[in-house]
């Protein structure tokens, strides 16, 4: 179902640590469920404006609102309402995790402790590897999938709890073109069904055709809007601090330098 309520909002958030900037002033909205990409260096805040939204840092200023709910008063409740897969995932290979335990810790950790996994999660982590294309894996050890592969599991496991807000940090390092291809579509298609996307990447080329919004971020907000119009050499300098080509072609355009590594 979509949702009538505002996917996000920032308003004047300023986040330090150490009393180093981390976020200063950011503010920015979106209406509705949308694809969002958020885009700049290297230390320029976009994994703080992730946790930020989920409620794991609160700011020294400012307010965040997520589908209409105001985080730093109902962190338990927006939590509840949005998937989060980090940029790296640690789980250890010694331990003996199939794919099937992996999605059903999305279904899990929103249920009392220690109870065990019923028919009906076990169904639904299942409808949810089959999202992503990895059903065929249910059995297998986590440990024996290729890169693109475990990430594709683990936004499955983020799905697995019925989110309406996806955040994603990075989720193509390391990941093979097939793997990203499939997963670009599976957010596409989630963005279609009422599900917002708020995406951290380095690499905005792949995501061009797929995003509703660009967010330029460098600590404050360089711009904000539709990718045509935000993507342009003199907003892309004030980002990176150096020259980057752009090249568009009708309705598409195509970043050809920016940042190796966000």
């Amino acid at each position: 179902m979509v949702t009538t309520e505002p996917l996000i909002e920032f308003d004047n958030v300023t986040v330090s640590y150490n009393g180093k900037p981390a976020l200063v002033d950011v503010s920015f909205k979106v209406d509705r469920p949308a694809f969002v990409t958020v885009l700049g260096p290297n230390g320029a805040g976009k994994t703080t404006l992730l946790r930020v939204a989920l409620g794991l840092i609160r700011p020294m200023k400012g307010r965040v609102i997520v589908l209409g709910l105001d985080v730093a008063r109902a962190p338990d409740e927006v939590r509840r309402m949005i998937g989060y897969v980090p940029q790296r995932e640690y789980i250890s290979e010694n331990a003996p995790v199939l794919v099937r335990d992996v999605v059903l810790m999305g279904i899990s950790s929103r249920k009392p402790l220690g109870r065990s996994p019923t028919r009906r999660d076990k169904e639904k982590a299942l409808e949810t590897l089959k999202v992503v294309g990895m059903h065929n894996f249910w059995d297998e050890p986590f440990k024996h999938l290729s890169g693109g592969q475990q990430q594709r599991v683990l936004i499955a496991r983020a799905l697995a709890s019925d989110p309406k807000l996806l955040l994603l940090d990075e989720p193509f390092s390391g990941v093979d073109s097939a793997s990203q291809e499939i997963i670009i579509e599976v957010l596409r298609d989630l963005v279609r069904r009422g599900i917002g996307v708020l995406l951290v990447t380095h690499d905005i080329n792949p995501l061009i055709d797929v995003t509703d919004y660009v967010l330029l971020l460098n600590k404050r907000v360089i711009g904000f809007g539709r990718p045509l119009e935000q993507l342009t050499p003199e907003r892309l300098f004030q980002l990176y601090g150096r020259k980057v080509e752009v090249i568009k072609i009708g309705g598409a355009c195509f970043v050809l330098s920016g940042d190796s590594h966000a």
